[in-house]
């Protein structure tokens, strides 16, 4: 009898400090997680400020563009008009140097007064060449300007469209590798640069479990080889839950640990199945907080896998302007 108290004491000790260190491993996992998606958080904040600054960037050279265009026309317009009067102040002095020339010989009292008529013309003349050579340097700036702004605009729109193009076509990779899994609850989205994967939680666990079913593991594959040869993302895995409390002494206890082992479910199944480059993807929950309709429960509980793309090269344009 004592020996079987024994025993008993000792397997609810053994008990206990397993469940104790699962405890503590789960609280590491959960801390690590957190940090993690604070940096993803930042990362994605500054991809769409990147995205951001580059957009108003592309609006200001435009406008600049457009300016120049407009000074550049104006110049074109004040240059042909002052070659026009160039031209034909050359001929009024042609014609007034042939008719003082005429005069000149007989000492005609006209001579004197055409010799100040042609001084005048000289001095004219002088100013509009002088002028003009002002102004085709002016207008040839502005035109080597205005090259070089409608060169950044094609740029950066090229840069934007590629990125664009990108993302067009990864998500018709994901959507293509996914077919077969419609109106089970699975939904992929473009927006805000990145794109968004939403799964309901029905496709993947049973009530509360964390474990993730055949069917929910064959679509996880297929995103996993989608996703292998591709070097340039970031990847966030986010688990969501309802609102229902999740009350339990045993593991997960509540709705944070639900959604942080869930996300991490799924990570595991993704790495383990695919070439996916692990310090590429983070594992992440968010409980019961950002829920996308309040009046169904089952649309809230999900798991999100959210790609971001690399935007370095944005960014080094962004820096570099």
């Amino acid at each position: 009898m004592k020996k079987s108290v024994l025993f008993l004491i000792l397997a609810a000790l053994a008990s206990a400090c397993v469940s104790s260190k699962k405890f503590k491993a789960l609280e590491a996992q959960q801390k690590n997680c957190s940090e993690e998606l604070e940096k993803t958080k930042q990362i994605n904040q500054d991809n769409e400020l990147t995205l951001m600054a580059l957009k108003s960037k592309l609006e200001e050279l435009q406008n600049e563009a457009i300016s120049l265009k407009t000074d550049t026309s104006n110049l074109g317009i004040s240059r042909r008009t002052l070659s026009n009067e160039l031209s034909k102040s050359l001929k009024e002095l042609d014609e007034i140097t042939r008719t003082f020339e005429k005069y000149k010989s007989t000492g005609a009292k006209e001579a004197s007064v055409l010799q100040k008529q042609l001084e005048q013309k000289n001095i004219e003349l002088q100013k509009k060449s002088e002028a003009l050579v002002i102004l085709e340097a002016e207008l040839k700036l502005k035109q080597k300007l205005l090259e070089e702004r409608e060169q950044r605009v094609n740029e950066l729109e090229e840069l934007l469209k590629r990125q664009e193009d990108a993302l067009n076509t990864l998500k018709k990779k994901v959507i293509d590798a996914l077919i077969g899994f419609e109106n089970q609850g699975l939904k992929v989205e473009q927006k805000n640069g990145k794109i968004y994967v939403s799964m309901e939680a029905k496709l993947l666990f049973k009530s509360g479990s964390i474990v993730v079913e055949a069917e929910g593991k064959s679509a996880l594959l297929q995103i996993g080889k989608a996703l292998e040869n591709e070097t340039d993302l970031e990847i966030v895995v986010e688990g969501h839950t309802d609102t229902d409390k999740l009350s339990s002494t045993s593991i997960p206890r509540n709705n944070w640990e639900l959604s942080v082992l869930r996300a991490t479910s799924v990570v595991e199944i993704l790495l383990a199945n695919s070439k996916m480059n692990a310090a590429r993807i983070i594992a992440a929950g968010r409980s019961e907080y950002q829920p996308v309709d309040p009046a169904d429960k089952s649309k809230n509980r999900r798991i999100e896998i959210i790609i971001s793309p690399n935007l370095d090269e944005l960014f080094d344009i962004i820096s570099n302007d």
